[in-house]
Protein backbone atom coordinates (compact mmCIF):
# COMPACT_ATOMS: atom_id res chain seq x y z
CA UNK A 1 0.00 0.00 0.00
CA UNK A 2 1.33 3.44 -0.93
CA UNK A 3 1.21 5.95 1.91
CA UNK A 4 -0.41 9.22 0.91
CA UNK A 5 0.08 12.45 2.82
CA UNK A 6 -3.49 13.74 3.15
CA UNK A 7 -3.96 17.06 1.37
CA UNK A 8 -7.67 17.93 1.53
CA UNK A 9 -8.55 20.50 4.24
CA UNK A 10 -11.83 20.74 6.12
CA UNK A 11 -14.38 23.33 5.05
CA UNK A 12 -13.29 26.97 5.19
CA UNK A 13 -16.09 27.47 7.73
CA UNK A 14 -14.52 24.92 10.12
CA UNK A 15 -12.44 27.43 12.15
CA UNK A 16 -15.54 29.57 12.75
CA UNK A 17 -17.57 26.57 13.90
CA UNK A 18 -14.72 25.35 16.13
CA UNK A 19 -14.34 28.87 17.58
CA UNK A 20 -18.05 29.17 18.33
CA UNK A 21 -18.07 25.67 19.83
CA UNK A 22 -15.19 26.67 22.12
CA UNK A 23 -16.67 30.09 22.93
CA UNK A 24 -19.88 28.64 24.37
CA UNK A 25 -18.38 26.98 27.48
CA UNK A 26 -15.88 29.82 27.95
CA UNK A 27 -18.78 32.30 27.78
CA UNK A 28 -20.68 30.33 30.42
CA UNK A 29 -17.57 30.39 32.61
CA UNK A 30 -17.17 34.16 32.13
CA UNK A 31 -20.82 34.76 33.08
CA UNK A 32 -20.41 32.53 36.15
CA UNK A 33 -17.36 34.57 37.18
CA UNK A 34 -19.27 37.85 36.82
CA UNK A 35 -22.09 36.42 38.97
CA UNK A 36 -19.53 35.16 41.50
CA UNK A 37 -17.87 38.59 41.66
CA UNK A 38 -21.22 40.36 42.07
CA UNK A 39 -22.23 38.00 44.90
CA UNK A 40 -18.83 37.91 46.63
CA UNK A 41 -16.55 40.83 45.78
CA UNK A 42 -14.27 40.39 48.78
CA UNK A 43 -11.51 38.33 47.12
CA UNK A 44 -10.40 40.78 44.43
CA UNK A 45 -7.07 39.06 43.80
CA UNK A 46 -8.77 35.68 43.34
CA UNK A 47 -11.35 37.20 41.00
CA UNK A 48 -8.59 38.89 39.01
CA UNK A 49 -6.65 35.63 38.71
CA UNK A 50 -9.76 33.73 37.60
CA UNK A 51 -10.64 36.45 35.07
CA UNK A 52 -7.08 36.46 33.72
CA UNK A 53 -7.14 32.68 33.31
CA UNK A 54 -10.50 32.93 31.53
CA UNK A 55 -9.28 35.64 29.16
CA UNK A 56 -6.17 33.56 28.38
CA UNK A 57 -8.34 30.47 27.80
CA UNK A 58 -10.65 32.39 25.49
CA UNK A 59 -7.72 33.83 23.53
CA UNK A 60 -6.17 30.38 23.12
CA UNK A 61 -9.19 28.15 22.52
CA UNK A 62 -11.41 30.58 20.58
CA UNK A 63 -8.81 32.36 18.44
CA UNK A 64 -5.60 30.30 18.20
CA UNK A 65 -6.66 26.64 18.38
CA UNK A 66 -9.31 26.73 15.59
CA UNK A 67 -6.82 28.21 13.11
CA UNK A 68 -4.12 25.78 14.19
CA UNK A 69 -6.52 22.83 13.82
CA UNK A 70 -7.45 24.05 10.36
CA UNK A 71 -3.78 24.09 9.35
CA UNK A 72 -3.28 20.51 10.64
CA UNK A 73 -6.52 18.69 9.76
CA UNK A 74 -6.32 16.95 6.40
CA UNK A 75 -7.98 13.97 4.74
CA UNK A 76 -7.55 11.90 1.61
CA UNK A 77 -9.31 8.93 0.08
CA UNK A 78 -7.03 6.73 -1.98
CA UNK A 79 -7.81 3.60 -3.93
CA UNK A 80 -6.68 1.46 -1.02
CA UNK A 81 -7.18 3.52 2.15
CA UNK A 82 -8.67 6.51 3.93
CA UNK A 83 -6.00 8.83 5.33
CA UNK A 84 -6.53 11.49 8.00
CA UNK A 85 -4.36 13.84 10.01
CA UNK A 86 -5.95 15.54 13.02
CA UNK A 87 -5.14 17.36 16.22
CA UNK A 88 -3.52 20.60 17.23
CA UNK A 89 -1.20 20.03 20.17
CA UNK A 90 -1.05 16.24 19.80
CA UNK A 91 -1.35 15.30 16.15
CA UNK A 92 -2.55 11.93 14.93
CA UNK A 93 -2.31 10.34 11.52
CA UNK A 94 -4.73 7.48 10.78
CA UNK A 95 -4.81 5.13 7.84
CA UNK A 96 -7.81 2.85 7.36
CA UNK A 97 -7.55 0.27 4.56
CA UNK A 98 -10.65 0.25 2.37
CA UNK A 99 -10.81 -3.55 2.73
CA UNK A 100 -11.40 -3.06 6.48
CA UNK A 101 -14.28 -0.57 6.16
CA UNK A 102 -17.42 -1.83 7.91
CA UNK A 103 -19.67 1.24 8.06
CA UNK A 104 -19.66 4.82 6.83
CA UNK A 105 -21.71 7.34 8.80
CA UNK A 106 -22.29 11.08 8.64
CA UNK A 107 -23.05 13.25 11.66
CA UNK A 108 -24.32 16.81 11.82
CA UNK A 109 -24.49 18.53 15.19
CA UNK A 110 -26.46 21.74 15.79
CA UNK A 111 -23.57 24.05 14.85
CA UNK A 112 -22.71 21.84 11.88
CA UNK A 113 -26.27 22.09 10.57
CA UNK A 114 -26.30 25.85 11.11
CA UNK A 115 -23.13 26.24 9.03
CA UNK A 116 -23.75 23.43 6.52
CA UNK A 117 -21.04 21.07 7.79
CA UNK A 118 -20.85 17.34 8.55
CA UNK A 119 -18.44 14.72 9.85
CA UNK A 120 -17.86 11.40 8.10
CA UNK A 121 -17.02 8.48 10.38
CA UNK A 122 -15.44 5.41 8.82
CA UNK A 123 -15.71 2.41 11.12
CA UNK A 124 -13.24 -0.37 10.48
CA UNK A 125 -12.36 -3.71 11.99
CA UNK A 126 -9.58 -1.96 13.91
CA UNK A 127 -9.27 -1.90 17.67
CA UNK A 128 -7.99 1.70 17.34
CA UNK A 129 -11.51 2.86 16.58
CA UNK A 130 -13.16 4.76 13.77
CA UNK A 131 -11.51 7.25 11.44
CA UNK A 132 -13.27 10.62 11.44
CA UNK A 133 -13.12 13.24 8.70
CA UNK A 134 -14.38 16.35 10.46
CA UNK A 135 -15.92 19.67 9.44
CA UNK A 136 -16.66 18.94 5.80
CA UNK A 137 -19.14 20.84 3.69
CA UNK A 138 -22.36 18.77 3.77
CA UNK A 139 -22.31 18.04 0.04
CA UNK A 140 -18.67 16.90 0.26
CA UNK A 141 -19.50 14.66 3.25
CA UNK A 142 -22.41 13.08 1.38
CA UNK A 143 -20.21 12.51 -1.69
CA UNK A 144 -17.44 10.95 0.42
CA UNK A 145 -19.88 8.68 2.25
CA UNK A 146 -21.33 7.48 -1.05
CA UNK A 147 -17.86 7.03 -2.59
CA UNK A 148 -16.55 5.06 0.39
CA UNK A 149 -19.65 2.90 0.46
CA UNK A 150 -19.23 2.15 -3.25
CA UNK A 151 -15.50 1.41 -2.92
CA UNK A 152 -16.00 -0.80 0.13
CA UNK A 153 -18.81 -2.77 -1.51
CA UNK A 154 -16.61 -3.60 -4.51
CA UNK A 155 -14.22 -5.57 -2.32
CA UNK A 156 -14.90 -9.27 -2.11
CA UNK A 157 -13.51 -9.66 1.40
CA UNK A 158 -15.53 -9.31 4.55
CA UNK A 159 -14.13 -6.49 6.71
CA UNK A 160 -14.36 -8.50 9.91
Amino acid sequence: MTLIDPTNPPSRRAPLVWAIGAAIPWGVLAVAQVVWFSVDGRHVALHAAAASATVLGIALFVFVVPMWRYRVHRWEIGAQAVYTRTGWLVQERRIAPISRVQTVDTQRGPLDRLFGLATVTVTTASSAGAVRIVALDSDVADRIAAELTDIASIGEQDAT
